[in-house]
C-alpha cells in the first residue's frame, strides 16, 4: 500500500523495455494517474500490464486539474504523474501540479528513470562535467537567434531540444551565431530503432543533414560544445547586450570604449566582439 504521495514517474523515451520495475510497480499500485496524453500512454500501460485509471493533465488544464489531485490525495489516496515520455516536468507539463501539491502540505515522491537530453550526453562525447540544458529555442528565426546571442560566450556544453519541422532552421541559426566550425552533437530517435547521434562541425552537419532526408525526422537533442576558453575574457549576455545597443547609434571602437565604462570589462575585449558583431 502506497502512502498518499504525488508520484512522479519516469517513463521511456522510445524503448519500452526501459521502464523500471520501481516504476511499474508504482503505476500499479497508485489509484489514479495523471498522464499527459492518456492515448498515447495507454500503449505503455498495456505493455507493462497497468490498469489503473488515467486522468489527462497537460499545459492547458494543469492549474484546474490540482484540484483533483489534491482531493484524491486528501482522501487517502495516491496519484502517479507521467509525461508522454521521459521525467515529467523537463521540457513537459508537471511543474504546477509538483507546486501544488507541494503547497497543499502533500509529499512529492520521485521514481527516476530516463531524460533524453542526459541519455544524449552520455553517448554524444561533448565534455559533460558541465553543461546547461536550455530546452526549447524559439520557434522564429529572430528569437532563436537572439537567444542563442546571450549564449556565445558560455563555456559549458548547451543542451536544447528540437522538432523535426524546425532542426535545419535551428543548426543554420546556430551557425549563423556561433560560426561554422562549432562542434555540434545531433541525437535523434534515442533509443528507437533509427537511433542516430552524429557529431561534426556546424557547416559540414548542416551539409550532412540536408543530403539525407531521413536524418531531419523524429525528435532531437541538439548538444553544443562550449566555447573553450584558454584564459581569455567571456562575455555575458548582459555585456553583449550593452555593446549591442551601442553598436546601433556608433562605430565599433566607440561603443566599445562606452561599453567598457558601462561593464567595467577591457575596451579590447569588447572592440573584438563588436567586429564580430
Amino acid at each position: 500500500m502506497l502512502e498518499p504521495a504525488l508520484y512522479v514517474v519516469a517513463t521511456p523515451i522510445g524503448n519500452l523495455q526501459d521502464m523500471t520495475p520501481r516504476a511499474i510497480e508504482v503505476l500499479q499500485q497508485v489509484e489514479l494517474i495523471a498522464a499527459e496524453d492518456t492515448r498515447h500512454s495507454a500503449r505503455l500501460m498495456a505493455h507493462c500490464g497497468i490498469d489503473t485509471r488515467l486522468v489527462s493533465v497537460h499545459e492547458h488544464n494543469e492549474r484546474q486539474r490540482i484540484e483533483t489531485i489534491v482531493h484524491q490525495l486528501q482522501s487517502g489516496a495516491s496519484v502517479a504523474l507521467i509525461s508522454d515520455a521521459g521525467t515529467p516536468l523537463i521540457s513537459d507539463p508537471g511543474y504546477v501540479v509538483v507546486k501544488g501539491v507541494r503547497e497543499a502540505g502533500f509529499r512529492v515522491v520521485p521514481v527516476p528513470g530516463c531524460v533524453a537530453f542526459i541519455t544524449a550526453l552520455s553517448a554524444a562525447g561533448l565534455p559533460t562535467d558541465r553543461f546547461v540544458f536550455e530546452g526549447f529555442l524559439p520557434h522564429k528565426s529572430s528569437g532563436r537567434k537572439q537567444q542563442l546571442k546571450g549564449l556565445i560566450g558560455e563555456s559549458r556544453t548547451l543542451i536544447f531540444y528540437e522538432s523535426p519541422h524546425r532542426i535545419l532552421a535551428s543548426l543554420k541559426d546556430m551557425r549563423d551565431v556561433f560560426g561554422g566550425e562549432r562542434v555540434v552533437a545531433v541525437a535523434r530517435e534515442l533509443t528507437k530503432t533509427y537511433e542516430t547521434i552524429h557529431v561534426d562541425q556546424l557547416t559540414p552537419l548542416i551539409e550532412w543533414m540536408e543530403a539525407d532526408s531521413n536524418q531531419q525526422r523524429g525528435e532531437f537533442v541538439v548538444l553544443v560544445h562550449g566555447v573553450e576558453t584558454k584564459g581569455e575574457v567571456l562575455l555575458d549576455a548582459k555585456a553583449l547586450e550593452v555593446l549591442d545597443i551601442l553598436l546601433a547609434e556608433l562605430p565599433a571602437s566607440q561603443a566599445a570604449s562606452l561599453a567598457a565604462k558601462i561593464t567595467g570589462l577591457k575596451k579590447k575585449v569588447l572592440y573584438q566582439a563588436a567586429l564580430s558583431r
